[in-house]
This record gives C-alpha cells, structure tokens and sequence, in this order.
C-alpha cells in the first residue's frame, strides 16, 4: 500500500505542475482581456459579449486550478497520516515479553530488532542517520583502527561448479564461505542466453581473525558509518579481475555486516557506473538507512527475535522495488548456550525463511523473486572465483624522539632572581 501511496505522491507532484501551468492560462487570459477593452468603442455589444467570455473562461480554469490544489493537498495529508499511523505500528511494546529474555544464568539480555530500534531512536536524536553519528565518532584520531584503510585482493581459487542460484542455496553458499573467516568474498559468473551476469557473496561479521581482515568488528563501522567506501572498491576490482564487463548484471548477496556492505554497493555512484546492479538480497542486516538508486530491487529478511537488523534505528523503506519479510517463527538457542545476538540471526534459519519467500505466491515476492531470478537464470555449471580481500595494515607512528636536558647547574633560578650588589 505505501509504495501506491509514493504513485500518489508522484501524481500530486503531476497535478501541482498542471496548477502552475493553469496559473499561466489565467494571467494570459487577463491580457486577452485588456487588449479587448479598446474595440469596446467599436462595437459595445461585440466587445462586451467577447469580455463576458474570456472572464467566463478565466474563472472557470481557476475553478478547476482550486480542485486540483485541494485533490493535491488531501494526498498529501492523506500520506503523511498514513506515514504517522505506520511509525506508531512500527514502535514495539516496551519489553513485551516476546521481544526478550533472560539467558540462564548468565543473565543477558536477548534483545530483539523491534527494541533494538527502539532504544537506538530514544537515544539519537530524530533526523540523525546512524552513519552520521558513528562517523562522528569514528573519525576520532584514538580510534584510528576503526576508520577504513585501503584493501587489496588476491584470487584465492577459481572452478566451475554445478551452481543452484535459489536465494536459499545462495544464503547456505554465504554461510560455508563465512566460515572460512579468512575475508573472502566469492564471485559467481552465470551464462544466461549467451551472455554473462554476476552473484557476489559477501560474508557476515568474522571476529575472531587478523585486523586485515576486512569484515572484521572494525569492518562494521565502514560500513554503516563511512558506506563500506573500501569495501564497495575492492568488489569491483573483484569483479573485473573474475571477468566481468562494464554493463554486466550484477546480483548481490549479504549476510549481517556482509548484507550492509552489498546494499552499499546500491548507493555508490562509481561502482553503478560500471555495473548494471539489478538486486540485493540481505539477511539479519541493518539497512534501513540505505537508500538504493533507482531500478534496483532488494529484498531483506529479518527475524524478530536477531536484533542486528535494528541496530541502525531504522525501519527499511517500502516501496515496490523494496521489499522486507521479517521471520516471526520461535527460534531458540542449543540447550546451554547463550542466545548472543539472538538466535534468529542463524544463516540457516534465514536460508528457510528465503524457501518460504521463493515458494510465496504474494504478489510483491512473486515480482521481487522474478527480478533475482531473471539475472541468475536457471542455474548450472558456472565460474566460481574466491577472492580474498585483505585491509592495508595501520602505519606504524614514529617515535618523537627529544634532546636529553642539559645537566642542572644548581643556579637556574640566578636569572629571575636578580640580586643587588
């Protein structure tokens, strides 16, 4: 409904354009008029009756102008209430009981992505992007290791494997790469009708690795707060040195922080240059404050109880090319583990909610499934090419190194204290 609404909104915009116009209609039809009123000496009759009807003309044009003012103005009212109305939805219960719980006895509390949203927006001021405050923050020089550096890649393996590009098989895919937690990427050349398109895989957050490795913790700072501006470059050397061309189709596919760095690719005006971005599908990733270039379809799975997808305070945008499906199935740890960032946020748990997505007969999946498959095609043997991205290690500071003071003399204070002879 709040994509219909945004045709709306575009069609208000349409109808003002019109009342400018009709505007225009009126001015011009008062010049009509005063360049009429000398032949009113001529013929009074003639005169008058052609006045009475360039009046008649203009006022029956600014009746219509004010229709169209007042069917503008209540779309747009209409709009914003609808805004508002789903803004109060969107806002969870405080603590409802199904948004947390304790975790035995280590006492954490399990947050959700309704409250993660919650607590992100009473604490950062409305108007505020996450980016902006975390960049804010990053930028300190104390946190340097936080702040993008340069990466480099090297083609790690390249096969050709019998390839399902479902977007379950895809997520199952991510998830075999991530745990290599090397900071590989993959990159998946599909021939469909002769010609080449592209799936990049790009992995979650990989904690426990060396600082160069890119989709480290400090990776999550360049991606949501500086738009992953290393990361976005490195997949395009990817791409090229795998064999893509300019124009080529594109798919990408991002899990958590991975899901962040493949809809930044969405937004980054070098890399749509190049290539033809067609979609990205996210899973368990906080996207909300990304706002992809036209054309570009995406859809992203979130889970209730995985509180990573809220981490940016943001709802994700609903428009017809924009879809999100948030998975509300009961999810619960191993018996004797901590739930951590929430037991959604299992890859495999989002692999089963993409089944659901892709055998969906609602007619938004049905549309935003047939554009990921329309890039990837059926499937088969494809090009498989690993790639691992490695970030440029911090400068090492060099030493300031100061001249050893002169030894004391016992007479420093002489100088100040002048005495008299």
């Amino acid at each position: 409904m709040s994509f219909q609404l945004d045709e709306l909104l575009r069609g208000a915009g349409t109808l003002d354009e019109l009342v400018q116009q009709l505007l225009g209609i009126e001015a011009e039809a008062r010049r009509v008029q005063e360049g009429l009123e000398p032949f009113l000496y001529d013929s009074y009759d003639t005169g008058s009756n052609a006045l009475n009807a360039v009046a008649q003309g203009q006022s029956e044009v600014g009746k219509v102008r004010q229709e169209l003012v007042e069917v503008s103005r209540s779309v747009r009212a209409s709009h914003r209430d609808y805004l508002l109305a789903e803004a109060r939805n969107a806002l969870p219960h405080a603590l409802a009981f199904d948004q947390y719980r304790l975790s035995g006895a280590n006492g954490l509390l399990a947050l959700g992505r309704d409250l993660t949203e919650e607590g992100y927006n009473r604490l950062i001021p409305v108007g505020y992007q996450v980016s902006d405050v975390l960049q804010t923050f990053l930028d300190s020089p104390l946190l340097a290791t936080y702040q993008p550096r340069p990466i480099s890649i090297e083609k790690m393996e390249e096969t050709a494997e019998d390839v399902q590009p479902s977007m379950a098989e895809s997520l199952r895919r991510l998830e075999r790469l991530h745990a290599r937690n090397d900071g590989e990427i993959e990159v998946i050349r599909f021939d469909k009708n002769g010609s080449a398109s592209w799936m990049v895989l790009i992995p979650g957050t990989q904690p426990d690795s060396p600082t160069t490795n890119p989709f480290d913790i400090q990776g999550i700072g360049e991606a949501l707060g500086y738009d992953s501006e290393e990361v976005v470059p490195a997949v395009g050397d990817a791409l090229r040195e795998a064999g893509a061309s300019a124009g080529d189709q594109v798919v990408a596919v991002g899990h958590s922080q991975g899901g962040v760095h493949a809809m930044n690719l969405s937004q980054d005006k070098a890399f749509l240059s190049e290539f033809d971005l067609k979609y990205v599908l996210t899973a368990g990733a906080p996207v909300g404050s990304i706002t992809a270039e036209s054309g570009i379809s995406s859809l992203h799975l979130e889970h209730v109880q995985d509180w990573v997808p809220g981490a940016d305070g943001r709802v994700n945008a609903d428009t017809k090319d924009r879809v999100t499906v948030t998975l509300s199935n009961e999810v619960k740890p191993p018996e004797g583990e901590d739930p951590g960032i929430g037991p959604g946020h299992d890859q495999e748990n989002y692999a089963a909610g993409a089944q659901l997505v892709e055998a969906s007969s609602d007619e938004s999946l049905a549309a935003s499934t047939a554009v990921f498959a329309g890039v990837v095609g059926a499937g088969g043997v494809a090009k498989v090419t690993r790639f691992k991205l490695e970030r440029a290690p911090l400068p090492v500071q060099a030493s300031v190194i100061r001249p050893a003071a002169p030894p004391s003399s016992g007479y420093e204070g002489l100088s100040r204290n002048k005495v008299k002879p």
